[in-house]
């Protein structure tokens, strides 16, 4: 087994949950199949690439480092109403601001692997974190182990936050959660969820089930925390679950 690490971070990320014309509201994490989007476009699988289907069979867990902040953009939008009138309406769109996520993908292929973290280094296609206006804030920071898979790796890595919110929450701990692939740990309460990928291409984009599981309380050291016995916002914790 050979694991490979993303970290994503940018001003503004997004992953729909929902998709209408009028609103299209975002999870609090990254879904499997945004980040089979961003693995296809660093290769250069068009839309309609059969090849997009293959990267299903990737191991798959995603840690949350730093929640960020939802915020809602509306935008007004003309269109054709009839052929002698047009109308305008409004659409709202939410993206996560300031958020860090680690994901990790394995496989057995260690091949697989080392093309993918290749391609992610030198992408065919522009990357996009969630929409085309979210482009990661600077190079992906990647890293890979042997012998792990995604759930093992997320459990063991030290918190990736940034330092200034490590340094904000003025707490030892801090706990999260990691969304996982059900068959890294089939013990755990297996969640149904809706982002297997069955086609990007536009006329015809959908989604399957697939199975999860959510592991809470992640206990991650912060290494920025400075104790403080007179400050009464101290705390033993802060946690995002």
């Amino acid at each position: 087994m050979k694991t490979a690490t993303i970290r994503l971070t940018a001003p503004l990320q997004s992953y729909g949950n929902q998709a209408s014309f009028n609103q299209r509201t975002s999870d609090k994490y990254p879904s499997k199949s945004a980040v089979i989007g961003i693995i296809a476009a660093a290769l250069g699988y068009r839309r309609d690439d059969a090849r997009i289907l293959q990267l299903n069979n990737l191991l798959f867990a995603v840690r949350i480092e730093q929640s960020g902040n939802m915020m809602t953009e509306f935008q007004t939008v003309e269109y054709q109403k009839s052929s002698t009138k047009t109308a305008r309406k409004l659409t709202y769109r939410e993206f996560i601001q300031d958020a860090v996520f680690m994901v990790a993908i394995g496989s057995d292929n260690d091949h697989e692997i080392e093309k993918i973290v290749s391609a992610l280094k030198h992408p065919k296609f522009q990357l996009y974190l969630g929409r085309r206006s979210n482009p990661p804030a600077g190079p992906l920071m990647i890293e890979t182990y042997d012998e792990e898979n995604p759930l093992q790796v997320l459990e063991k890595l030290s918190w990736q936050a940034e330092s200034w919110y490590q340094k904000r929450l003025r707490a030892p701990k801090f706990l999260t959660r990691i969304i996982a692939d059900a068959e890294l740990n089939p013990e755990n309460n297996i969640t149904m969820i809706k982002d297997k990928v069955g086609s990007f291409n536009q006329k015809n984009r959908y989604y399957q089930y697939r199975p999860v599981i959510i592991k809470k309380k992640i206990e991650l050291d912060n290494l920025e925390y400075k104790s403080s016995t007179d400050l009464k916002t101290d705390l033993d914790y802060w946690s995002f679950v």
